[in-house]
């Protein structure tokens, strides 16, 4: 009896063990799978994150065989825009230099900014050009081509436009605003202290000046002569002679044509099938590096959180 009292217990230790070990062995399985599975979670919302944040995607593409080169002009021409001279350049370089590029398409939807950066493209065109006089660029329109657009857009060998684009606005401004007579209903004076008497050139909270503005209409049509040479050089005797193109209007695509300001109808992909001959078009536009688009990405992503949540500051 005891014999048998010994055998069941040790039956029931050894029963005991088995389900501890199962039961070890099963907790362990299910950590592995846990973390597997949060491993797998994690790799997911990342590359969710890169494709969000658009960090992937914009490598440098394998290019084989012969393609036309794109490089895209968007927006305000500025120095800290998208659109300012460095970027530009940097991709009209690289395009320029690939041997394998048949010609380059500059596509532009731009209306205008800086005579300074559209006059640093306008000399990078043609420096490149020279350099390889065997590589053709053209000029694409979209949208709008006016202003400083147009200044870079006359350096191109030929200009292609839709018959919707806008092109034009041979001219320059300079504008502001006057707030003496609101000064003067608020009872508030303007005390202007200055070194040089046209140091507060064209100061808005102080009466006009006859002598200052004379001198900014003059400096004005200096600019304006070198934006219509430049056209000039670059279109040569395609440009008809009418003095309304240098008014500062705009025309519609066909009518730009009519004036000599544009060549022909045409969009990225009809220049390249069909006047450069290579369809295949890669994409040299330079792009924000990986620190640059994390830092203003993130900051716009906090700024929204912080005036979504009442606290910091924005527009209200």
């Amino acid at each position: 009896m005891a014999d048998s009292d010994n055998h069941n217990e040790n039956w029931d230790k050894q029963v005991l063990e088995k389900l501890l070990l199962s039961s070890v062995r099963e907790q362990r399985k299910a950590r592995q799978w846990g973390i597997f599975f949060k491993s797998l979670t994690f790799v997911y919302l990342f590359m969710l994150l890169f494709f969000g944040l658009g960090w992937l995607g914009d490598s440098e593409m394998s290019i084989s065989g012969k393609h036309t080169a794109l490089v895209e002009l968007r927006g305000i021409i500025s120095s800290d825009s998208i659109g300012s001279a460095d970027n530009v350049n940097m991709g009209l370089q690289s395009a320029f230099k690939d041997k394998k590029t048949q010609g380059v398409i500059l596509r532009i939807n731009s209306p205008g900014g800086s005579p300074v950066q559209a006059g640093y493209i306008n000399d990078e065109i043609r420096r490149l050009r020279a350099e390889y006089p065997q590589i053709p660029l053209y000029a694409v329109v979209e949208d709008i081509c006016a202003s400083g657009g147009y200044y870079v857009a006359a350096a191109a060998d030929k200009i292609y436009v839709d018959k919707a684009s806008i092109v034009g606005s041979i001219g320059v401004l300079m504008n502001g605003f006057g707030f003496t007579g609101a000064m003067e209903k608020l009872g508030v004076e303007r005390r202007l202290i200055t070194a040089g008497k046209n140091k507060g050139f064209l100061d808005p909270f102080s009466p006009p000046n006859t002598e200052q503005e004379e001198y900014a209409k003059e400096m004005l049509g200096d600019v304006h002569e070198q934006f219509i040479q430049v056209v000039r050089q670059g279109r040569g005797e395609r440009l008809k002679d009418a003095p309304e193109i240098f008014s500062g209007i705009v025309w519609t695509g066909q009518k730009s044509i009519d004036l000599g300001l544009a060549d022909a109808m045409g969009s990225a992909e009809y220049v390249a099938r069909e006047i450069i001959k290579a369809e295949h078009i890669v994409d040299y536009t330079a792009r924000e590096g990986f620190a640059e688009r994390f830092a203003k990405r993130f900051g716009a992503v906090m700024a929204d959180t912080l005036i979504s949540t009442g606290s910091g500051w924005g527009l209200r």
